[in-house]
C-alpha cells in the first residue's frame, strides 16, 4: 500500500488472534526459522532493505532473530530492521523496498508487556535490552517498555525524558515512546526524541484522545506506518509520528463505529466485531489527514 512489496514467514499459524480466548495452529521454532532463512540464501533472496519481525515468545527464537539480523546486514549493510509489534499475529516479515525515497531506518519495537505486565518471559528483557534494540535506528517502545529497557519509572515528562535519554545512550537515533497514560483519563500521550548531528536533541510529544475499547493490533499498526513514513520523510520524523497516529485514529473512529453498530445499543463488542477496518480504512492509510500535531518539548 505505501510502496513495499512484502515476503512474510509466520512465526505461528493461529485460526485467529489470541483474545478471543481459544485458538489453534502451530508456532515455528528457531531450528524452523532458521531453515527457512538458509532456504533464502541459497536462492539469493536475501536481499532486502528492511526487516520487520513480531512478537517472540522464547530466548532461543529471540537470539534466532539477531542471528537472521546480522546475517542480512552482512548482505545488505543499508538494510533497515523493525521489530513489528505483533500481540496476535506474530509473523516474521521480510520486507522489501521496492520504490521508496528517503533513506533505510530501523524500527524495532520491543513487544514484553504493557500496563505492568509482562507478557513474555522476563528472561528475554536482557536479549531485547543488550542484543536487538542496539541495532535499531528507531525505537518504539510502550511506557512499560521503556520503563524496563532504560530502568527508569516514568511519572511525568521530565522522567520520559530521561528514560529516552537512555535509550539514546545505547547508539539508537530515535526514540518514540508510543503511547503512556501521562495524559489522564481522557488523553494518551506520545514521546519522541532525536539524536541531531550538532549533539542535540529534538523532542517533542503527542496527545492523542482515548477511545474506550480493546483493540488488537494497534501496535502492529503503530511501528509498521512509522516505518513506512520515516522512510518517506527521512529528515522529518515529528511528521512521520503526526502520519502515524491520525491514521491509527481514523482506523479505530472506524473499526468502533462498526462494532458497535454490530453489537447493537447497549450491548459490548466482541472480539470478531472489533477486528481492525484496515481494508476499509485503505483511503485513510494512504493519505493521512494529520489531525494531531507534535508539540515540541
Amino acid at each position: 500500500v505505501l510502496g513495499f512489496d512484502v515476503d512474510v514467514i509466520n512465526s505461528v499459524q493461529f485460526s485467529n488472534h489470541t483474545e478471543y480466548g481459544k485458538w489453534k495452529g502451530q508456532v515455528l521454532n528457531a531450528s524452523e526459522l532458521w531453515e527457512l532463512y538458509e532456504g533464502l540464501q541459497e536462492n539469493n533472496l536475501t536481499e532486502y532493505s528492511h526487516l520487520l519481525t513480531g512478537y517472540v515468545g522464547s530466548e532461543s527464537f529471540l537470539h534466532c532473530i539477531s542471528r537472521v539480523i546480522r546475517s542480512l546486514k552482512e548482505t545488505n549493510p543499508s538494510l533497515s530492521y523493525g521489530k513489528l509489534r505483533q500481540h496476535w499475529l506474530h509473523d516474521c516479515c521480510y520486507i522489501e523496498n521496492i520504490d521508496m525515497i528517503g533513506d533505510s531506518h530501523t524500527v524495532c519495537d520491543p513487544v514484553m508487556g504493557d500496563n505492568g505486565v509482562m507478557y513474555v518471559p522476563k528472561e528475554l528483557l536482557p536479549i531485547y535490552r543488550d542484543e536487538i534494540i542496539p541495532l535499531a535506528d528507531i525505537v518504539t517502545p510502550n511506557q512499560f517498555e521503556a520503563e524496563l529497557l532504560s530502568g527508569v519509572k516514568i511519572t511525568d515528562q521530565n522522567s520520559a525524558i530521561e528514560a529516552m535519554d537512555v535509550l539514546h545512550n545505547k547508539g539508537i537515533k530515535t526514540v518514540v515512546i508510543s503511547s503512556s497514560d501521562l495524559g489522564g483519563n481522557e488523553h494518551l500521550i506520545g514521546y519522541g526524541s532525536i539524536n541531531l548531528e550538532n549533539g542535540s536533541k529534538r523532542r517533542i510529544k503527542l496527545q492523542i484522545p482515548r477511545i474506550d475499547a480493546s483493540f488488537v493490533g494497534t501496535g502492529d499498526l503503530f511501528a509498521s506506518l512509522l516505518l513506512a513514513w520515516a522512510s518517506r520523510h527521512p529528515d522529518d520524523i515529528p511528521l512521520a509520528c503526526e502520519k502515524t497516529i491520525s491514521t491509527i485514529h481514523n482506523v479505530l473512529i472506524r473499526t468502533i463505529a462498526h462494532a458497535r453498530a454490530l453489537a447493537g445499543e447497549g450491548k459490548s463488542p466482541n472480539s470478531a466485531q472489533l477486528e481492525l477496518r484496515l481494508i476499509q480504512s485503505k483511503h485513510d492509510i494512504e493519505n493521512p489527514d494529520c489531525q494531531f500535531k507534535a508539540s515540541a518539548i
